[in-house]
């Protein structure tokens, strides 16, 4: 018998849909299969956790569950019959069959199907009846550049099998992706419920990420910044050639067209390179001389801009 979805995350029935959520983030990733190899208890409850949030984060079924709609798994919960159902109330609300009073036996057919209906709810398919499964929520960490270029990865399951989940270039992090039919059976020939999996992208070391848009910071030399030059810059295909300008200075943002994350649909966003001006660890007489040249000549302030603006 599934507990209380509430119980299970250990909120309040009060909580908040954002509560919930980080309520079982925290008990995914500590309860996670990857994290426990091996270990069929934290499975179990990592499924038990998986099929509470199921339930509660979305309002719609929330609102059911708290209403006695459905159960904790998420199934159609048999309606309650009255007499009243079958009969009608006269201006005193006596009941009535609409039949004479000899008439007891139209009555025990009504109280045969009353006491009938439990047990048709309850055996399903030999009386027709099918429900949806349930559905399960997984979550898993991908690379970053598995989320801008794509791939395909193996989500493990509590039984210890998994499921091939295709993450499209560009997913996002937090983005929840489905995949239909992979949730729990269905009852009485009823469609199998789906799986929805969270995603959560690493950081990368290097790259940044704005939308479609990629940024990276790269290091130059001095005689690159004053001079300008050829460098090979980093992107998320592949190592490509981009002119630094004369006279260019740290922080400088240079935009390299349709070199970010191109998606399945829509077009490539760009990579923005920060430059950043970047001195060798030992100053060498000649690098001295050129320093305190340029300061004796009158070298312009650099932060005169800033004292106009204040």
């Amino acid at each position: 018998m599934n507990e209380d979805p509430y119980k299970v995350l250990g909120v309040a029935r009060t909580a908040t849909q954002d509560e919930i959520k980080k309520a079982y983030r925290k008990l995914a990733k500590a309860l996670h299969p990857d994290l426990n190899p091996g270990d069929s208890a934290k499975a179990a409850q990592f499924q038990a956790v998986a099929a509470a949030n199921d339930i509660l984060s979305d309002p719609e079924t929330r609102k059911r569950f708290d209403a006695g709609e459905i159960d904790a798994a998420g199934q159609e919960r048999p309606q309650r019959q009255y007499y009243r159902d079958h009969a009608g109330a006269d201006p005193q609300g006596r009941y009535t069959t609409g039949a004479g009073h000899g008439d007891f036996d139209d009555l025990s057919g009504v109280f045969s199907d009353l006491f009938g209906a439990g047990a048709r709810a309850r055996t399903g398919r030999s009386q027709g009846f099918a429900a949806r499964g349930a559905d399960l929520r997984y979550h898993l960490e991908v690379d970053f550049m598995d989320a801008a270029r794509g791939a395909t990865r193996a989500v493990p399951l509590p039984d210890g099998s998994a499921i091939d989940l295709k993450i499209p270039a560009g997913v996002r992090d937090g983005q929840t992706l489905r995949l239909r039919g992979k949730g729990q059976p269905g009852l009485g020939g009823g469609p199998a419920g789906d799986a929805y999996v969270e995603i959560t992208v690493r950081p990368h070391p290097v790259f940044t990420r704005d939308g479609m848009d990629v940024e990276i910071e790269v290091p130059i030399s001095f005689d690159e910044a004053v001079l300008g030059a050829k460098i090979d810059v980093p992107t998320l295909t592949g190592k490509v050639s981009m002119s630094v300008p004369r006279g260019a200075s740290s922080g400088q943002r240079l935009r390299l067209k349709g070199r970010g994350i191109k998606p399945a649909k829509g077009a490539a966003g760009d990579q923005h390179v920060r430059l950043k001006i970047v001195l060798p660890p030992r100053i060498d007489a000649g690098m001295e001389a050129i320093a305190q040249q340029w300061r004796d000549l009158g070298a312009p302030d650099p932060r005169a801009r800033l004292w106009r603006d204040l």
